[in-house]
């Protein structure tokens, strides 16, 4: 390893970046717990480590925007927090969380609570499904440590089908490191 991560997840910005879809987001949540699930299903539940932390804090602030930001969830089409719960003082962003009910917080949390929950297991349902191309994935940067967008998809391919369009949107991608 040729730095302090363990594993590395870039996403590169669509040809929209201010337009993004619900679908979206969730997708880019499942895609930040895909670290965790795999290591929960490779190495089970107890051996889990600490290297996901930032990722689930990531997600959990990305589902809270999908909630409070975005307004998408069931609780409504509502922006639930003021500009002074963005604000960097610690005190405004105290007195915005006061300012909600005890209700609307519990809501908003069991809410985020819900999407990452369920991101989750779809996550580790495609860990689950694609396990034999991960296993290669390890050998091949076991032996290289770098592939290249086109060499990641050649071996992706010869076990999940990818379309047109992953084809066509990975074409962007320029590094896959170890």
């Amino acid at each position: 390893p040729r730095g302090q991560a363990r594993g590395l997840t870039w996403f590169l910005p669509g040809e929209d970046p201010t337009l993004v879809s619900k679908r979206q987001i969730f997708a880019r949540i499942v895609g930040g717990l895909g670290g965790r699930a795999a290591e929960e299903v490779i190495f089970g539940e107890p051996e889990v480590t600490t290297g996901a932390a930032g990722d689930l804090q990531q997600v959990t602030q990305v589902a809270r925007q999908m909630v409070t930001t975005f307004g998408m969830s069931e609780i409504g089409p509502w922006a639930l927090t003021d500009q002074a719960a963005q604000s960097g003082d610690v005190v405004l962003r105290m007195l915005a969380r006061n300012a909600m009910s005890e209700k609307l917080a519990a809501d908003i949390d069991r809410t985020v609570k819900a999407i990452i929950d369920e991101a989750y297991e779809v996550a580790k349902a495609h860990v689950r499904r694609t396990r034999p191309a991960i296993d290669q994935l390890v050998d091949v940067l076991m032996e290289k440590e770098t592939l290249t967008g086109d060499e990641f998809r050649a071996v992706l391919s010869e076990y999940v089908d990818i379309g047109r369009e992953q084809r066509d949107t990975a074409a962007r991608t320029d590094m896959v490191t170890a």
